[in-house]
């Protein structure tokens, strides 16, 4: 784990596409879609299937309209998050950090990173569900299997962002792809299809149905996802280039979240045109719609698309919660974790909960699952949207892109609507658990929790208000270094240089730039790292062949540099390469360090290591690479 020392958002791909490197107008606006395809697919996880089944089943084609408002509302909001990434240049979680105090972020905080396993949680079991359907895998290996996308997400971000985008729309393709076909096999009403547009609640149990559909729609890590994603794209800092990448950015969440809102519709038609249609009002779970779609539609097809579109909605939804996660940490936390780590962390924390209820409570407690997955995402929702709306609604911050009070309006009504809906939901579950408890302390455990969420609801609205009357710290994108501001730039020599060696030919050029960038006066701090087996344990205790050779090599480097005229200390390290280098250069106050590549790739890195990579974030010199 180690303290990050840039603070740009997803820093490994932040402003690596260049639109206007592109060829044509067509290319350079292309450039910019692409970042709201990974935000869909949280539109689509298997999280949201219940509820569209649910629906469709027992009232047909008549919330269909609830769909179109929640799409509608979740188009407002990530434009707003959008806006925030392309104008501010921080996304979600930074500007937090940014306003909030310190106690309230690490809540913020931990309420996100559960938000993020809740989601994994559903993508989890979604894909579980899905292989057990279409191949007849047990859910337990099925849950265990999905630890294997972590090695394909890791491939993905090497290949650069364009790839993992191009990889989400192949399968955002293939589920569209699997509803259009059952739509074909299902043959809709069309007349009542249309009809169920206008809006209309027959009943309270619709009306539940309802707000589920609502508060399952907008995904918490979506928002700060999308702020940081948009940050992929490089954006000239004047006021048209900031005005054309709002607007194209706002075309491509239209298109992406249309194609979110057709798959949700295409699930809740599905089930209005075959069991409404034949008096099953009941079917809400993932199994029983699959089992029941073959013989209703006469096409074991039928059957099978329903199971592949619920695997690629799993996997695809899994690699926007890492790095969601990856935002999260960082901009909160400043921390930074490898990736393949964060990875492993993330899908344990769904594995594990999984494993654990399928093996002492059975298969059948999987739905209860994935609604209490959705439970915790309410949880979370409220304290992602409140703050970007402030963030967006600040002129301080945001200057001439502010948004407009018409949209302040709708963005705080459609925050209202969905605070107060996933409120409800995280009560009705709180009461549920109240009554089936027999234990006191659990109840007022619940409903300590209860007020404590609502405490909190109320400081994060609150919070900004009243900051604004006070002097706050402003990013102004359009701060510009003026050509007199050089003039107090001191140069002086590098008093000590640090040599970090691994006794190979790349030594010789960490050698030669160092002393480049040192002159007589400088002092040479020549590092070495044991990494002997006694070594990792006894540490300079250690005695072995290895360890006497790697000391007898650096007391010969030291004199080679004394018969030069130059000064120089050598200082073995021992155990942990990363750590040992940091602690010396921190240890012996050097001014710079430098260290040899050796151009490690892909699956290199994960066995040798990632060197550079890891020392520049926890040292607190410049660092320089010699090739």
């Amino acid at each position: 784990m180690n303290h990050a020392k840039s603070h740009k958002s997803l820093a490994d791909v932040h402003e690596s596409v260049d639109p206007t490197k592109a060829r044509n107008k067509w290319r350079r606006i292309a450039a910019f879609f692409g970042p709201a395809y990974l935000i869909s697919v949280g539109y689509m996880d298997p999280g949201n299937w219940a509820t569209d089944l649910a629906g469709g089943s027992k009232f047909g084609y008549t919330l269909i309209w609830v769909l179109l408002m929640s799409n509608l509302m979740a188009l407002l909001l990530q434009s707003l998050s959008a806006r925030l990434g392309i104008v501010q240049g921080r996304d979600l979680a930074q500007c937090n950090r940014e306003v909030y105090p310190r106690s309230i972020n690490f809540i913020l905080y931990i309420l996100a990173e559960l938000a993020i396993a809740a989601c994994d949680l559903a993508e989890v079991l979604g894909m579980a569900i899905g292989l057990n359907l279409l191949i007849g895998m047990p859910l337990l290996p099925g849950v265990l299997i999905t630890m294997l996308d972590t090695i394909l997400l890791l491939y993905l971000q090497r290949l650069g962002i364009r790839k993992m985008e191009a990889f989400i729309i192949v399968l955002v393709a293939i589920i569209g792809g699997c509803f259009l076909l059952e739509m074909f096999f299902a043959r809709p009403d069309m007349r009542e299809l249309v009809k169920g547009f206008s809006p209309s609640i027959p009943d309270s149990s619709a009306l539940y149905i309802a707000i589920g559909i609502i508060g399952a729609t907008v995904m918490p890590h979506n928002l700060y996802l999308h702020s940081a994603l948009v940050q992929t794209r490089k954006v000239a800092q004047d006021k048209q280039a900031i005005k054309k990448a709002i607007r194209l950015n706002i075309a491509d969440s239209a298109i992406a979240l249309n194609m979110a809102f057709f798959v949700n519709s295409a699930i809740l038609v599905l089930a209005a045109a075959v069991f409404y249609k034949a008096g099953k009002q009941d079917v809400a779970e993932l199994k029983d719609a699959h089992k029941l779609l073959a013989p209703m539609l006469g096409n074991e097809w039928a059957s099978h698309l329903f199971a592949i579109a619920l695997i690629a909605a799993g996997q695809s939804s899994t690699i926007t919660g890492t790095l969601a996660g990856q935002i999260v940490m960082e901009g909160y936390l400043r921390l930074r974790i490898s990736p393949w780590m964060r990875r492993i962390v993330t899908r344990l924390l769904a594995i594990v909960p999984a494993v654990i209820i399928i093996i002492y409570m059975g298969e059948q407690m999987v739905d209860k699952m994935l609604v209490f997955s959705q439970v915790l995402l309410s949880m979370q929702l409220a304290f992602a949207i409140i703050p970007l709306i402030h963030f967006v609604s600040d002129r301080k911050r945001m200057g001439a892109f502010a948004i407009k009070p018409l949209i302040k309006i709708l963005a705080w009504a459609i925050a209202l609507i969905i605070v107060i809906l996933n409120l409800k939901l995280v009560y009705d579950t709180a009461q549920e658990w109240i009554e089936i408890s027999n234990s006191t302390w659990v109840q007022l455990f619940i409903l300590a929790g209860e007020a404590g969420l609502v405490a909190l609801l109320a400081v994060t609205f609150a919070y900004p208000l009243i900051l604004r009357t006070r002097e706050t710290a402003t990013i102004d994108i359009h701060r510009i270094i003026k050509p007199a501001d050089l003039d107090n730039i001191i140069t002086a020599p590098f008093k000590k240089i640090a040599l970090a060696l691994d006794y190979s030919n790349k030594d010789i050029a960490v050698v030669q730039y160092g002393l480049q960038l040192g002159n007589k006066h400088t002092e040479y701090i020549l590092i070495h790292v044991v990494e002997s087996a006694q070594a990792r344990i006894a540490e300079d205790q250690a005695k072995d062949y290895e360890t006497i050779k790697d000391e007898e090599q650096l007391v010969g480097y030291v004199s080679h540099f004394n018969e030069k005229q130059l000064k120089a200390t050598g200082v073995l390290g021992f155990k942990n390469r990363t750590k040992e280098i940091a602690r010396i250069v921190k240890e012996y106050n050097c001014d710079l360090l430098v260290l040899g590549s050796h151009g490690h790739k892909t699956f290199k890195d994960w066995i040798f290591g990632e060197t550079i990579n890891q020392v520049r974030h926890i040292v607190d010199v410049p660092v320089f690479v010699a090739r």
